[in-house]
């Protein structure tokens, strides 16, 4: 955990100053340590989808050791058990997806914090320096652990006012693409009215005096949000960022194609 690191992002928050971030999904540490040279001021490692173990996660993490960029692992789901070992390699904090109520998000604070204010257990890894400092992180990382929820269903609209009375949340992430799935509009990044809610929900936050975050999906998309007040921006994944940057540079030179949906052979892609 790198407490200077998170006392940083949360100052820049305290002072509604935006903290960008990358979404990594690929195996390559390469792409963490790229954030960190340009002074990203997190990435989040996504272990809920796609093919990342935890070797990959491990390297993830090691790429941003003693450096301010804070590095987060989004879990599968909501675990102790995961919990524990992300934030034993390392990690300075977790996201947990599928996040609907207070009761939730109240587990997974429990979740990341030391006994006596919650369940994790005392590993020998990272963390602890490989149990040569147990008092030193143990005294400190309850205050400091980063805990963010991922509201990601419209089932969790009327619970979202609770979960900012919480003690350990600083920060509430949207996934629109599941929310709108959620709203009866699969497939679609923000389905009818589903920016309206987005919107709405970042007031009652803000009004809570906390923030809220989301991925954006262009450059434009990105100085649109932090000029609707968003704070935790994403810039994007890298597949993500990869591809936008791929499909200019064919589209440039009359060579971009869509790809195909199906992994059969013989389905090509559209020209």
């Amino acid at each position: 955990m790198k407490i200077k690191a998170l006392k940083r992002f949360r100052e820049k928050l305290a002072r509604n100053e935006p903290v960008f971030g990358l979404w990594a999904t690929l195996e390559s540490a390469s792409v963490t340590e790229m954030a960190v040279s340009l002074g990203m001021d997190w990435v989040v490692v996504d272990a809920e989808h796609g093919h990342l173990d935890w070797k990959d996660i491990n390297e993830h993490v090691r790429a941003a050791v003693r450096s301010e960029t804070v590095v987060l692992v989004r879990l599968a789901e909501r675990s102790t058990a995961l919990t524990k070992r992300a934030l034993d390699i390392g990690a300075d904090g977790i996201v947990i997806p599928w996040v609907s109520t207070g009761e939730e998000l109240e587990a997974a604070i429990l979740d990341a914090r030391y006994p006596p204010e919650g369940r994790r257990g005392i590993g020998g890894e990272r963390a602890t320096a490989w149990s040569q400092c147990v008092i030193e992180h143990t005294a400190e990382a309850n205050e400091n652990v980063l805990v963010v929820p991922l509201i990601e269903n419209v089932a969790a609209i009327p619970h979202v006012p609770a979960m900012c009375q919480l003690d350990g949340v600083d920060v509430i992430f949207f996934g629109p693409n599941d929310f709108s799935a959620t709203a009866g509009y699969r497939g679609q990044w923000e389905g009818p009215g589903v920016a309206e809610q987005i919107l709405e929900l970042k007031e009652v936050i803000r009004a809570a005096g906390k923030h809220a975050g989301l991925m954006t999906t262009s450059v434009e998309n990105l100085v649109q949000r932090r000029d609707q007040d968003f704070h935790m921006l994403g810039v994007g994944s890298d597949s993500g960022l990869l591809l936008r940057a791929l499909h200019q540079a064919l589209q440039a030179v009359n060579r971009d194609r869509k790809a195909a949906a199906s992994l059969d052979p013989d389905d090509g892609c559209d020209a």
